[in-house]
């Protein structure tokens, strides 16, 4: 069976790292801890970022970059995406030349504005752009260690890779789409942790399901406008990686993103907040991008405007709310 690198020791990447052991694929996990790498070695477990599941024995961990890659047959991307661009300059030197890439990160990197899939290519180089997809979809980790029911997609420029790496992650509890819309899977999965730290603060402020619902939609109205820009296709938007990844993140209780603005609502603040978390809210981060970035292209986007207000200028939750609702009226 293929060997498989994963890059990144958190929820998901423990999560995926999962299903492709369970395919009897040997598995080695890259963390840049060396003891989460040694105690998921011992315990057979990720203490730290996914207890509940069980790891299986062709899953091993490590901290040393070029073992993690070495004959790796398919690299999986898994980390922070403000990360991204260091963790694959250390492992540029090592990646097979012939191994297919798929990036399981969601954002839009700081400054340059760039989408995961730019970030890749900047640093690879063009010529490995038919080898990288890119997954995406409505998953939490710990459903899918756990093998519950979930959706996805991967996205690719050269559909023979594409296809290749959705049979690989393809089980009879995870079903796989492919899909060549790129920049409109990314898009989607990057800007609904930023809509979803919005409706988690509507949640937080004690308001009902019809303002969670506005922000939802109003959410992926916005997300359609700037991937659009971008050249992605409405029907992406529509798909697994927007609504369906915009639904599950606005609503679910595992979601660290609405839990973010669930207790800003409620009056904590960023950095509270963050303290407590434990884990990576990537729609901390990308709300400055996205926004930064719709500014540039020009975009509409009040929800992700007040979402970075809130966070990066301290203002009110409520207040931003009270403004969303008295915009100058207009059409859908």
């Amino acid at each position: 069976m293929p060997k498989v690198a994963v890059l990144g020791a958190g929820a998901w990447g423990t999560a995926l790292a999962k299903v492709l052991a369970d395919k009897q694929n040997p598995t080695l996990v890259w963390s840049h801890r060396p003891e989460l790498a040694d105690q998921i070695n011992t315990e057979r477990v990720n203490a730290r970022y996914l207890p509940s599941a069980r790891l299986p024995e062709g899953l091993r961990a490590t901290h040393d970059m070029q073992e993690a890659l070495h004959g790796a047959e398919l690299v999986v991307v898994v980390v922070p995406s403000h990360a991204m661009r260091e963790v694959i300059a250390q492992a540029r030197p090592y990646i097979p030349g012939s191994a297919l890439l798929c990036s399981a990160t969601k954002g839009i990197e700081n400054d340059s504005l760039m989408l995961m899939s730019e970030v890749l290519v900047d640093e690879l180089g063009k010529a490995v752009e038919p080898r990288l997809t890119y997954l995406s979809g409505p998953s939490f980790a710990k459903e899918v260690a756990a093998g519950q029911p979930t959706a996805v997609v991967v996205a690719g420029t050269s559909s023979p890779e594409t296809l290749a790496v959705q049979r690989m992650f393809a089980t009879e509890r995870l079903r796989v789409y492919s899909s060549e819309d790129v920049v409109g899977v990314e898009t989607g999965g990057a800007l609904k942790n930023v809509v979803a730290i919005a409706a988690g603060a509507v949640d937080g402020l004690g308001f009902g399901h019809n303002a969670r619902a506005g922000v939802i939609t109003r959410g992926l109205a916005e997300i359609a406008r700037l991937a659009m820009t971008r050249g992605a296709s409405p029907l992406t938007v529509a798909g697994l990686s927007g609504m369906g990844d915009l639904v599950l993140t606005c609503t679910g209780e595992l979601s660290r993103n609405r839990t973010v603005g669930y207790e800003m609502g409620r009056g904590r603040t960023l950095e509270d907040v963050l303290s407590h978390l434990g884990h990576v809210a990537e729609g901390v981060k990308t709300a400055k991008s996205a926004y930064d970035l719709g500014s540039k292209l020009g975009v509409d986007m009040p929800i992700t405007c007040e979402v970075y207000k809130v966070l990066y200028e301290k203002k009110a939750p409520l207040q931003a709310v009270t403004d969303l609702m008295n915009r100058e009226l207009r059409r859908e």
